[in-house]
């Protein structure tokens, strides 16, 4: 599937990996929508693409009213959805018995519920709507891409609820695969390593320069514009579905 020409939308759009992904996509000749809580940024990112090019929905993605009215939205404004990026999500750090007693339960199912259910919530709407486009010469509708974590193969201390969220992510990505199939929609996951993300964004420069150090190749925290290069690969490739790839630079995060 080709960038020009293409309507994605993109969940957590408003900075970061998704921020990337939307200014990739218009910038080669596609437009987006983007789902985010951020007004201040989405407006931002409008002004800088053009509202031509970029629609903003203020969107809580655990919403179905909220993501109906956006994925609704985007069709009337752009005609159709050929791609959804997955990009929004949150972390929270805790150990499942700490100083402070047990992991706190509404945390871990706030994670679960944005990381997750927000996930599956975007990527349900947008496939109904993917379906009704007018397949290309592979027979393809669509493409949905997911955002997991190295987390989901290689959880810290305290990161319980952030890899769960993220397993899930990737032991969902085969079944959606499936189901979607014979509708020649695509699935896939990229699972980032340390990514260089409003996440560190105020990390001091020697902390960050000493998680780069972990990285075995390139050593430094990856770029936002390396995920939405390696989105737009997937967008565009055809015969890649149904998988999981990690992106991080060959680190295996260790135990703390």
């Amino acid at each position: 599937m080709e960038l020009k020409g293409l309507v994605a939308v993109v969940t957590g759009g408003a900075s970061g990996l998704g921020e990337a992904t939307v200014t990739r996509i218009v910038e080669n000749g596609g437009r987006a929508a983007i789902l985010d809580l951020n007004e201040e940024k989405g407006a931002a990112l409008v002004e800088k693409l053009g509202s031509d090019n970029v629609l903003f929905v203020k969107t809580n993605v655990t919403s179905e009213e909220e993501a109906q009215s956006a994925i609704n939205q985007t069709v009337e404004k752009f005609g159709a959805i050929h791609a959804n990026v997955n990009c929004a999500g949150i972390g929270a750090a805790q150990k499942t018995v700490g100083k402070n007693g047990p992991f706190d339960l509404a945390t871990f199912n706030k994670v679960i519920q944005i990381n997750l259910i927000g996930t599956f919530n975007v990527l349900r709407l947008a496939a109904e709507k993917m379906i009704q486009n007018t397949p290309n010469a592979d027979g393809e509708r669509g493409v949905i891409i997911n955002t997991a974590s190295v987390a989901a193969f290689d959880g810290q201390m305290g990161q319980a609820a952030y890899s769960a969220s993220k397993g899930a992510i990737v032991g969902m990505t085969l079944p959606i695969a499936r189901d979607l199939a014979r509708e020649g929609i695509r699935v896939n996951t990229i699972a980032p390593g340390l990514m260089d993300t409003p996440l560190f964004a105020g990390a001091p420069e020697k902390v960050r320069n000493a998680l780069g150090a972990m990285v075995p190749f390139p050593q430094r925290l990856g770029y936002a514009s390396e995920y939405a290069h390696f989105a737009a690969s997937i967008i565009e490739n055809a015969y890649l579905n149904g998988e999981t790839i990690r992106l991080d630079g060959g680190i295996r995060m260790q135990p703390k």
